[in-house]
């Protein structure tokens, strides 16, 4: 395992339901995404990065057990490959998705100012080219 800050992690997940946010943003339903492999394969990677770095903060203590929910989907996404339901994802997305972003918003809040903004200044950096990711977290400081 890498040597990373814990709350990169937090910053990962962040960024990640920002994406599966604007990728899903442009389609009307489940199918419609399924069926545009490229946007289909980027959320399902995106929930990936979120369970991961889910399952590494429950292991870190930094998010509750209860969180666990959010690992087991992404082992779900992970083993089922071609047979994953677009429907769940779909209700994930737009029920589940909009709770787990206001905790994950609500523990980068709880990052001392100083590393949070250093944090938020360096991740800006390396998003630059992905405008909505900056100004997000422009909101976040």
């Amino acid at each position: 395992m890498s040597k990373r800050i814990f709350e990169l992690f937090l910053f990962d997940i962040y960024i990640a339901i920002l994406k599966i946010e604007f990728i899903s943003s442009k389609f009307d339903n489940s199918e419609t995404l399924k069926y545009d492999f490229i946007s289909w394969d980027s959320v399902i990677r995106e929930f990936e990065i979120i369970g991961e770095a889910t399952n590494i903060l429950i292991k870190n203590a930094m998010l509750e057990k209860e969180n666990q929910i959010v690992v087991d989907f992404r082992n779900l996404l992970i083993h089922h490959y071609f047979g994953i339901d677009s429907e769940e994802v779909w209700d994930v997305i737009h029920n589940d998705l909009k709770v787990y972003k206001k905790l994950i918003i609500s523990k980068i809040h709880t990052i001392e100012e100083e590393l949070k903004s250093e944090l938020i200044n360096d991740i800006s950096s390396e998003n630059k080219h992905i405008e909505f990711i900056v100004e997000a977290l422009k909101q976040m400081m």
